[in-house]
């Protein structure tokens, strides 16, 4: 008997070696906006579900684009006392943020509603990338793809044909072309976070379709039209300054199932395993539904050709 338990402890001690050699630790630094804010709001709880461990810092900035951050690093290099110099939490430089742990990544991104201009990404992209490497030599560069706003977004407009994305799909394809193009210049991997919106967004079966019998004209507070499986934060009641409420519209920011499919894409592609089986599900998200969030993940990652 005292054998047999012993071989049983023995077991148990293996299985919690194999369990804490398979774990990963990954610290990973954003230089971008609110939408590296998104990919980050579920990602150490998925993480951690995984049996691994998530270490964030962030230096991102709300509507921020890679020239905007790079006019920030250039007031700090001409003065290191430049309040402009240092905009991130904390009052800290991107070159103090850069070497303020030993991160294993670091994320660039280009602003949403000019991710599909080529042209605005340089020369800021390469700048942004080169500090980085001077800062953080041992970090590996990824670019998030961004996503398409949701398809009933108001800059979707037919009179936009031609000046800006005027369909969901022509924004999917101009932001992908774009963020593509600047990965192979750069010789970087790609978060295929706008791949897996996509995926979802235009499922048979699990995609957002607007609901076409909501009369906004006579909506009052609290109703809102059908916004299920929606990947966006969408319509909204807000409170305004006189009191009173008005609906808004936010098709552009990742809503709790946007947010969740997105981190799981960081989750695949920062800790090189599969999101597909983990248990992690944020409230309000029904099961079938999230299990389909981490196929689609999991496969947008998998296409991916880099």
């Amino acid at each position: 008997m005292r054998i047999r338990w012993i071989g049983f402890v023995l077991m148990l001690v293996v299985v919690q070696a194999v369990a804490l050699a398979e774990s990963k630790t990954v610290r990973v630094l954003t230089v971008g906006n609110s939408f590296a804010n998104n990919a980050l709001r579920y990602l150490p709880q998925i993480a951690e579900a995984a049996g691994d461990k998530l270490i964030f810092g962030k230096a991102n900035l709300g509507g921020c684009s890679l020239q905007r951050h790079w006019s920030h690093v250039e007031k700090y290099e001409a003065d290191h006392d430049d309040k402009a110099g240092r905009p991130y939490s904390g009052k800290f430089s991107l070159a103090q943020m850069l070497e303020k742990d030993h991160w294993d990544f670091v994320t660039i991104q280009q602003y949403s509603f000019i991710s599909h201009d080529p042209a605005t990404y340089r020369p800021y992209a390469r700048n942004l990338y080169d500090y980085i490497r001077k800062h953080a030599p041992q970090a590996k560069v990824l670019i998030q793809q961004i996503w398409a706003y949701r398809v009933d977004d108001p800059r979707f407009k037919p009179a936009n044909e031609g000046k800006q994305p005027h369909t969901q799909q022509v924004m999917y394809q101009q932001v992908r072309a774009a963020y593509h193009g600047v990965a192979d210049e750069l010789g970087i991997g790609i978060l295929p976070s706008g791949d897996a919106m996509y995926l979802a967004d235009t499922d048979p079966t699990w995609g957002y379709k607007p609901d076409t019998t909501f009369d906004f004209a006579k909506a009052a507070p609290p109703a809102l039209p059908d916004q299920a499986h929606s990947l966006h934060v969408g319509y909204r009641w807000r409170k305004q300054s006189d009191g009173g409420q008005k609906l808004s519209m936010d098709g552009h920011h990742a809503g709790r199932a946007g947010e969740y499919l997105i981190g799981c894409v960081w989750y695949e592609v920062l800790f090189g395993k599969s999101v597909v089986d983990n248990s992690y599900v944020p409230g309000g998200i029904d099961a079938d539904y999230a299990r389909f969030l981490r196929q689609t993940a999991h496969r947008a990652v998998s296409e991916l050709k880099r």
